[in-house]
Formats: C-alpha cells, structure tokens, sequence
C-alpha cells in the first residue's frame, strides 16, 4: 500500500536559520537576531539588541535570500513535493506594530513562492517561527502581552491574503510547547527573577493559542481550499522501568505538551490541563468570547517535529540525564545517540504517530526530522553521509509501517535542514542536518558554495519512488 500519491515529500528550514541579510529591504530587528553563536558546551547569549564584537550567526546565516533560486532548484532536482519555510515576520512588519506592511519584505516572499511553483513545489509556511519583532520584545514583553494577539493576526492575514493563490498549507507557530522550555528561544521572552519559563511560557501560550484561532479562522474566510495546522515538539517519554511510579512519571512529562495540542485540535483546555495550570498556580487572562475562539479556530492538521525520545523516573535522584531537543531526559540504554547526544529512536516516531492521531483524529505532518552531525567534506566538498541516510531510512521504514499496520493518516514528510544551515539550539553551522552541503563554518570563514551529499542522491531516489526504495 505505502504512502498516498499526494504524499508531501519535501524538506523544512526556518527564516532566522537560512535567510541572512538580517537588515536588507526594509527588515526590523527580530529576537532570533539578538541570538549570539555558540556550541555544544558554550550556552548562546540573549543581547539586549545588537552588540558591538558579538557573534550573531542568523545574520548571514546561509544567504538564501540572495541565493534562493539556487537552492529551490537544488530541491526541485531531489524531486521535492513541499518545501517547508518561514515568514520573517519582521520582513513584513519591521517593528511588529505598524498600520503598513513593508512592501519589499512581501516582494521578496512572492518571488520565493513563485520559484517553488515554477518547479510544482507545494509551500508549507510557518507563520512564526522563533521569531518575534524585537520592538515587540521590548516594548510590550512579547507573548506575555495579550496585545500581540492583534499584531499577530493582522500580519497573519497580511500575508494569507497576498499569498492566498500561493499558499495552501500554513502552520502558526512553530513547536508551540517550547514556549514552556525556553520562552527566550521561541519568543524572546525575558524570564522575571520572581518568574519561572514554565508560568510565563503557560500565559504566553493562552495568547498564542487565541492568535492561532483567529487565524484558522481568517484562513477559511480568504481561502477555503487553506489548510492550517499547530506544530508541536513531540518529546516521546518511557517509563524507565515497569514501576508503576516510572510510569506516572512519564505520563506527567507528556501531559504537558499535550495540553498544546488538545486547546488547538479540540478547542478547549482539559480538565488534566486545568489541573496543571492550578498546581502551577496560573490563573488564565480570560475574556468573554474567548472559550467560543478557541473552539471555532481548531486546526485542519497536526505538524511534528520528531528526533529523540526520552526515559522518565519516578525517582527523584535520578541523575543520568541524555541530552536533547530543547531538554533532556534519563539516558535509554537500548539506544544510540548522535554526535550531540540526541537518543536516536525510528520505532519511537511510529509510536508518536499512533499516540497523536488516536487521540486526535487528524492528519499528521512529520515537518520535522534528522540527524545533526559533523560532516567531513573531502577535497571536492563531498560528504558521504551514510550514517545521516541510515538514519532517514529507519525513521521513513516507521511511518510506512505506522500507515500500512496502523492506520495513520500521514500528510508528508520534511526532514529539517534539508540544506545546512544554522542551529537554533546551539547556534553552530558545525551542527549540520542538510541533503547539501554549504561551505560556511563557525567563524564565519567560507564561500557559501552548495554542494550535494551523498544522501541528496538517497533522499531523490526515495522521493521518485514514494518511499518504496530505500
């Protein structure tokens, strides 16, 4: 059986990772671009805005946007279907809160999208991706302020409006529950000394999951043929043992993410969650009208980004802690673990599409997976990335079975970092997940030049098939 005909095979980047010219064309300053460089022992840093001497990686990035044409036609040659990217809201609407749209910010969009079209490149668009104007930061907390629920849906509409007859599929944020992990990261947050992430991230959500519905909502109103989906890190926990206490405590450690998709695919806050936020003491900034929102604006489909999975412990001394995407968990001695110390697990990700689409329902969009490694180009720029293919294979062998055995309704699959670029978590281009090879390192030093890996010539094969040669 396999994969539909229509199966969305494609790739996934994000605008602050890849776009670079940080400035150009009328564009504000946005929290990614006060995000200095850094590794896996050297914490990135938050400025303050720009700071003279600093390392800011997002500046440059790669040069998409200059060298866009180029790129798009790379994976128009691996045979994409779904080209997964983000807005730059602050492209568009440089301070965040302005009357006006920049023209040159939705020009450049245009030509993007009609480059992917050309080749019959499906878009996937993120409407924000850890990126938030950083006037909106400084002037108004960012998602902590209910205001931004109004600048988010007119830059929202702003652009399902412009590219209605462009875009079908969009996503509104991106990792949504990472709000709760590292609010700075994905918002650009500043967490208050009486403050914690975790009851800042919980307020901020509320905000977000309102300017979500409103833009589902505006969605179907511009155009009905729009699919619009919430993205959520799906952070797969075991119980480390058979203990009854290790089991409750992986049930707690997911009972948490899911509250992100349960307010955006059901459209109301369980009384599971209602628990949390009480325990937490949080009290919602509710208003009349907003329990109706949240129920009318729920979501056509439910975008995940998949990597790891984790071990939970009802023991309070546990110590032995894997790293991961965003956090960590207890390390799962059945598996092996990349470069950067991601528990590497195929079977997990059929596990997590059974879990989402039993409790949902709705299609499924794998928008999200890869291995970051060091790649060691030869003289000729080649990188034969067998352990990167390896692991696509097994994580694409999963999703058929989760299809073909289970049922799922699976949308697509875009592998992130289809081409290498910068990492969000430690701000490393030495951290690469790409198809493509480009010449930038650390220090900034390097052409630019793309070249393909070895797995560019994997990933075209597997697409021509639909999956059934791997």
């Amino acid at each position: 059986m396999g994969f539909k005909k229509e199966f969305l095979w494609g790739g996934a980047t994000a605008a602050n990772q890849l776009e670079g010219a940080y400035l150009k064309d009328g564009k504000g300053l946005s929290s990614a671009d006060c995000l200095t460089g850094g590794s896996r022992t050297v914490a990135r840093e938050y400025t303050d805005g720009i700071v003279e001497g600093k390392n800011y990686p997002s500046h440059e990035a790669i040069d998409f946007y200059h060298r866009y044409k180029e790129d798009i036609a790379m994976f128009a040659e691996m045979g994409f279907k779904s080209f997964r990217l983000s807005i730059n809201w602050p492209r568009i609407f440089p301070k965040g809160d302005e009357s006006e749209p920049n023209e040159a910010g939705l020009a450049f969009y245009d030509r993007v999208f009609d480059e992917c079209l050309k080749y019959g490149i499906e878009p996937v668009v993120t409407l924000s991706h850890y990126e938030t104007p950083y006037h909106l930061v400084k002037e108004y907390g960012s998602w902590k302020n209910r205001k931004l629920i109004d600048f988010f849906e007119k830059f929202a509409i702003t652009v399902m409006e412009r590219y209605k007859n462009k875009v079908k599929y969009w996503m509104t944020f991106n990792e949504i529950n990472t709000v709760v992990l590292h609010p700075t990261y994905s918002t650009g947050i500043r967490v208050g000394n009486n403050e914690t992430a975790l009851e800042v991230g919980l307020v901020a959500s509320y905000h977000q999951f309102l300017a979500s519905a409103k833009t589902v909502i505006a969605a179907r109103n511009i155009n009905r043929e729009s699919k619009v989906g919430m993205m959520l890190l799906y952070p797969l926990t075991y119980a480390e043992t058979c203990s009854p206490e290790d089991h409750l405590a992986a049930m707690k450690a997911m009972d948490l993410h899911y509250l992100f998709a349960d307010v955006q695919a059901r459209g109301y806050y369980s009384n599971k969650a209602k628990k949390i936020l009480e325990q937490h003491e949080v009290k919602l900034p509710m208003m009349d009208g907003d329990e109706e929102l949240l129920k009318e604006g729920t979501v056509d489909y439910i975008a995940i980004s998949y990597y790891m999975s984790f071990v939970a412990s009802g023991n309070p001394e546990k110590a032995n802690l894997a790293k991961g995407n965003m956090f960590a968990g207890l390390k799962n001695p059945y598996l092996k673990a990349s470069d950067w110390g991601w528990q590497i697990d195929p079977i997990g990700l059929r596990l997590t599409l059974n879990y989402l689409y039993d409790r949902y329902q709705k299609p499924i969009f794998v928008v999200e997976n890869g291995l970051g490694a060091f790649d060691e180009p030869n003289s000729d720029f080649y990188v034969e990335d067998d352990y990167r293919i390896d692991y696509l294979r097994q994580h694409i062998e999963e999703m058929k079975k989760a299809v073909d055995e289970d049922g799922v309704d699976l949308m697509g699959f875009t592998p992130w970092g289809c081409i290498d670029l910068v990492s969000v978590s430690t701000g490393e281009m030495a951290k690469r997940y790409g198809f493509i090879y480009v010449d930038k390192q650390d220090d900034g030093s390097g052409t630019l030049n793309r070249y393909r890996k070895k797995s560019f010539n994997w990933y075209k094969e597997v697409i021509a098939s639909n999956g059934e040669k791997l």
